[in-house]
């Protein structure tokens, strides 16, 4: 059967016997601190593979809802479900067609929530020509439509990470970062009162704890979320540096009888930090299943392909001590671990999109603000019409990378641009850094862009063929090569063969994505028959 096949897991269906329901916004109270039993299924981390960062998940009744960072790709916050934790689906997003209508960058951190019959997306963005800001977003149903309903605080040096909680006497307040960071500054944990239509914060702002630069939490703490558990709200916090090559990030907790405090910050943290395989593990949420068991979907680097395909999404256990402290085992990430409802669908790292739905799946990405016009044709047998943009990088639609070491491939038909207009398969960090192949009808070009300076790599004749395929073969994330075949057996070689070293690719804070462009006058299309994308591990 020719259709997509997802880059997340496939997801496993089952029921549960309960309808329980924890609300975030209430906190996600236990009163057991049971641990999960052996079972002889068992899932590998990370169960969102490729670019999550900063995941956020919520249990209501027996379905698990989950999002992540978008940072400058769009649509905005993927809204992800699962049955079981572990194998996961992209549904629709919060912002599936344009941002919000106050903002126009770093769509970082959303967290959420489900209070009262809504659900609630709290997230940072940049105010366009300011700062970075909380904002709100609510719907009756987790896949939407979510109503923005606009900034709740910008403070000089940027407010980020914002957490809903119910005091002790289930008053409504917000918690967040100010990004004092950013400017060399402390960064306290704030708390406010909320009002209950999530329209404004009321009252005087109070501190709930900052960063100690003389610890492990170095120049900040941030991502906060707030559990309640056998009398005390516990905060699990990130601290030290969240992203890049030089990450070290990790994860400690605080605790206090009262929301105001005072808070204790644990004298054994960080509770969560690196493994054999995992690195620089942090800004997650916690969440309860129907057992009582408590879980902590969070992000981490995986350490051999790196920074390439992201933050990835990971899921383990916590259970807590005799002195009422929350731990993980061997206080690291894991690589495999007891599935929490004996359940996990196989892993799925391959995606084949023949372009025969008649909509794009969901996993397909576009940078923010470059909305792409397309047209699908599924009874064409499948092909995907990009129409052409003027713009650096042209019209583009990516997939993210989900490891350092993939193939991908498309077919382009050539005989579709027009007017000077070209096309082809890239891999892209950004805007201003990209590696592609561009086909027109004359040529085929092996480019690079680097800091926005376009350079020609090399340059041959365009087959006589109507139509060409394309392929990318990445190795450890940054050795990149190129070639093309009429075909789909014999390939030919761009650059003599040699691999291009992208280790530029990557910005501070995303992942890799590969995927098509078209570029040149926006009355012209670009015409692909198919995009694959194949795991080399």
């Amino acid at each position: 059967m020719r259709n997509i096949l997802l880059v997340l897991f496939s997801l496993g269906v089952f029921s549960c016997n309960t309808n329980q329901t924890k609300e975030a916004t209430s906190g996600q109270t236990n009163t057991t601190n049971s641990s999960a039993k052996s079972t002889a299924v068992t899932y590998n981390n990370p169960v969102l593979p490729g670019d999550y960062a900063d995941p956020s998940v919520v249990r209501v009744g027996d379905d698990y809802w989950a999002t992540a960072t978008s940072s400058e790709w769009a649509p905005l916050y993927p809204i992800l479900h699962s049955k079981n934790l572990v194998d996961w689906e992209t549904v629709g997003h919060v912002f599936p067609e344009k941002g919000p209508a106050w903002a126009d960058a770093h769509f970082w951190a959303p967290e959420i929530t489900y209070d009262n019959g809504k659900y609630y997306i709290y997230y940072t963005a940049q105010k366009k020509g300011g700062n970075l800001c909380v904002g709100v977003a609510s719907a009756t149903q987790p896949t939407g439509p979510y109503t923005d309903l606009g900034p709740l605080v910008c403070q000089e040096v940027g407010s980020i990470d914002a957490f809903p909680i119910r005091d002790e006497k289930g008053e409504l307040y917000m918690v967040w970062k100010e990004d004092g960071n950013s400017q060399k500054l402390p960064t306290p944990i704030w708390g406010q009162k909320l009002k209950e239509d999530r329209t404004a914060l009321v009252g005087e702002k109070f501190e709930l704890f900052r960063n100690d630069p003389k610890t492990w939490e170095g120049g900040l703490v941030e991502g906060p979320f707030i559990l309640k558990q056998n009398g005390y709200f516990y905060t699990f916090y990130s601290g030290d540096a969240c992203c890049g090559r030089g990450c070290t990030y990790g994860v400690g907790v605080a605790r206090s009888k009262t929301l105001r405090g005072p808070w204790e910050k644990y004298a054994a943290n960080p509770i969560l930090k690196q493994s054999d395989n995992w690195k620089c593990a942090g800004h997650g949420s916690v969440v309860s299943d129907a057992q009582g068991r408590d879980f902590y979907l969070y992000h981490a680097y995986k350490k051999d392909d790196f920074v390439y395909p992201g933050r990835q999404g990971l899921l383990d256990e916590i259970t807590w001590n005799k002195d009422g402290w929350p731990q993980f085992a061997k206080n690291a990430p894991s690589t495999a671990a007891a599935a929490p409802l004996n359940q996990n669908a196989p892993d799925i790292y391959n995606l084949n999109d023949e372009f025969n739905q008649k909509a794009l799946s969901e996993s397909w990405q576009w940078p923010v603000n470059q909305k792409p016009a397309y047209q699908l044709k599924p009874e064409a047998n499948g092909q995907l019409l990009v129409k052409a943009s003027p713009a650096a990088l042209g019209t583009v639609l990516a997939q993210r990378t989900l490891t350092g070491d993939y193939a991908t491939t498309t077919l382009l038909d050539k005989s579709s641009l027009t007017n000077g207009a070209t096309a082809g398969l890239a891999a892209v960090g950004d805007n201003s850094n990209a590696v592609g192949v561009s086909v027109s009808k004359g040529d085929l070009i092996l480019w690079s862009v680097k800091d926005n300076k376009l350079t020609t790599l090399d340059k041959i004749k365009a087959p006589a063929e109507n139509t060409v395929q394309l392929k990318l073969t990445a190795r450890k994330g940054d050795q990149l090569e190129f070639a093309w075949s009429t075909n789909g057996t014999a390939w030919n070689q761009f650059n003599k063969g040699q691999a291009i070293d992208a280790a530029y690719l990557p910005p501070w804070d995303r992942g890799v994505r590969t995927g098509l462009f078209a570029k040149g006058p926006t009355n012209t299309t670009a015409t692909f028959d198919w995009f694959k994308v194949e795991n080399l591990d």
